[in-house]
């Protein structure tokens, strides 16, 4: 009797009962044999290999180093954004104290006082209300003809050619 090639390629560990021995023991008035089963590698304790943990480890660092350059990257865009948007907000305020009042004012505060701005904006780049005030040229009209941030980005610069 030829044995079938499907069970040719089973392992030799296999619980597999050829079916013609479940013919020959029921013939014989005997129970089916008993299917051992081979059980795999048991794992006594239920934590982490070393080696697991570096490459985990390791993929982690990988990707924050990809992505942590474009966070901090959007974080300063961010900030330039702000600090435009605080200059020409000052600088609308500036203009309307100039149409209402026919001069300029002596500070930022008066601006505050006047109702023009509720306070002076935080420069987001240095993260204090400091400001550089341009004197106007005829200094008999006030004090404050326009405002540069204190310290220069990027953005400010591309204020500055465009003011």
């Amino acid at each position: 009797m030829q044995r079938p090639a499907d069970h040719a390629r089973l392992p030799a560990s296999s619980s597999f009962v050829h079916p013609a021995a479940c013919d020959r023991s029921r013939r014989a008035g005997a129970s089916p044999p008993a299917v051992s089963r081979v059980e795999g590698p048991s794992r006594h304790g239920r934590g982490f290999t070393l080696i697991e943990m570096v490459v985990v480890m390791s993929i982690i660092a990988l990707l924050l180093t990809l992505a942590l350059p474009r966070y901090f990257h959007a974080l300063d865009k961010g900030r330039d954004a702000v600090q435009r948007q605080n200059i020409a907000a000052i600088r609308d305020a500036i203009d309307k104290f100039s149409g209402d009042r026919g001069r300029y004012p002596d500070s930022l505060e008066e601006l505050v006082t006047a109702r023009y701005l509720r306070e002076v904006p935080v420069d987001p780049v240095s993260e204090r209300k400091d400001w550089i005030v341009v004197a106007p040229p005829d200094p008999t009209r006030g004090s404050v003809y326009d405002v540069q941030p204190a310290l220069k980005t990027q953005s400010a610069d591309a204020i500055e050619e465009g003011a």
